[in-house]
């Protein structure tokens, strides 16, 4: 191989790294609250943290339920069988990809927090902050409820 098809192809790949402009689009399978999977494509959803699926929330008449599978219930109902769309902004520590995914333009991780299934993940990112400050405010959700931060629940 010549060195100027080397230096090339060095150039090629570093232009074109592996996260430009890439979309994963399809009929997507819920794993839990913030993680899909479409064509066998692990996508975390970007700078939001669901109620983990395990995680119980208590009611204000002291009843548990349990809201961590009802966060994947719920996106798996609003998603359906039609395609979802996601734009990868990153890839996390478990190599799957983080993205802001749509289902007919709208923004499914906004949804997840404007519903109460899922906070702002402001450790990577204050994107989703005012939709989570309204589903306080209306007590959508987990909001209705007395719950732990996900990110809490897990480090216990």
């Amino acid at each position: 191989m010549s060195l100027r098809l080397l230096l090339g192809l060095i150039l090629a790949v570093g232009l074109c790294g592996p996260l430009q402009a890439k979309t994963i689009t399809g009929t997507a399978s819920v794993i839990d609250g913030d993680t899909i999977d479409i064509h066998g494509s692990r996508i975390r959803l970007h700078a939001i943290d669901a109620i983990e699926s395990r995680q119980r929330c208590k009611l204000p008449n002291g009843k548990l339920w349990n809201c961590g599978k009802d966060a994947s219930f719920a996106l798996a109902d609003k998603i359906g069988r039609a395609p979802v769309s996601c734009e990868v902004t990153d890839i996390d520590r478990y190599k799957r990809f983080v993205a802001i995914c749509r289902q007919n333009g709208e923004d499914l991780n906004a949804w997840l927090v404007r519903n109460g299934w899922a906070v702002a993940y402001r450790r990577y990112g204050r994107d989703y902050v005012p939709q989570e400050d309204a589903a306080r405010k209306q007590q959508a959700g987990i909001w209705a409820s007395d719950f732990m931060m996900p990110w809490d629940w897990r480090r216990r």
